[in-house]
């Protein structure tokens, strides 16, 4: 629903959303896959006027001129950002012949994809997120990759490790480590929000489950969407019938 204004927006409407895409079955496939989505996802970017950067990217290499991506975290902002991609969570999975086979055949991979709302406190020029300082663990390193001779020379990557629940969070794109630390520290309190979200969500779906009987009872696959190339077309497994046809990834 336009009308209603989601949690982290600004007066204008501007909110921001950490994506998360990772490699699943599929081997080097699964790798290109992951590349193909941010691409994807910056695309829309562009065409919605919003704000996309790279926070961190895990190389895999390589094959036959494709770049391999383990996986890639993705920070947006923008009008209604958050909201439009709030249910992107999930399995995604592509089906097309893959430039590494020679026979032909149409291989299936796929890639996990996780949507965080994320505070606005860069926009707002607030603090970072409120996490107490011996609750966290600061690590540097030099950033590999892609991003120019200034953030390949020195340590100013960023990785936090927030110590009582062990996630982490890393950016390695900005030229300074103050920037760095900035949006790791965004991007931590997201995950440690979804974290406590999700604890009490399945405490809730238990004690459905013991209601309604049977532990898979009301349970769902997490395959969302299925890009399928030879068809030209993309299909939403949760509305049963949408698809599009001839449109591009």
């Amino acid at each position: 629903d336009e009308s209603e204004s989601a949690e982290g927006e600004d007066e204008n409407g501007v909110d921001a959303v950490v994506v998360e895409i990772k490699a699943g079955t599929g081997g080097s496939e699964a790798m290109i896959f992951v590349g193909d989505l941010m691409a994807m996802y910056r695309g829309l970017a562009q065409r919605l006027g919003w704000r996309a950067e790279i926070l961190e990217t895990n190389d895999g290499g390589d094959e036959s001129g494709k770049s391999l991506l383990r996986n890639a975290v993705l920070r947006l902002e923008g009008r209604a950002a958050a909201r439009l991609l709030r249910f992107e969570g999930g399995v995604h999975r592509v089906q097309r012949v893959p430039v590494t086979e020679s026979s032909g055949r149409v291989h299936t991979s796929t890639a996990s994809v996780v949507s965080l709302p994320v505070a606005l406190s860069r926009s707002k020029n607030s603090p970072p997120p409120a996490i107490p300082a011996s609750d966290l663990r600061i690590d540097t390193y030099r950033a590999g990759g892609a991003g120019g001779q200034h953030v390949n020379t020195t340590d100013s990557a960023v990785r936090i490790t927030h110590i009582p629940t062990g996630l982490q969070a890393a950016s390695q794109n900005q030229r300074s480590q103050h920037q760095n630390k900035a949006l790791a520290l965004e991007v931590l309190a997201a995950r440690i929000a979804a974290q406590e979200s999700a604890t009490r969500m399945a405490a809730s779906s238990a004690a459905r489950r013991r209601q309604i009987g049977g532990a898979g009872a009301g349970e769902r696959s997490d395959k969302i969407r299925t890009y399928n190339y030879p068809q030209g077309r993309v299909t939403d497994h949760r509305a049963p019938g949408a698809a599009v046809t001839g449109g591009a990834l």
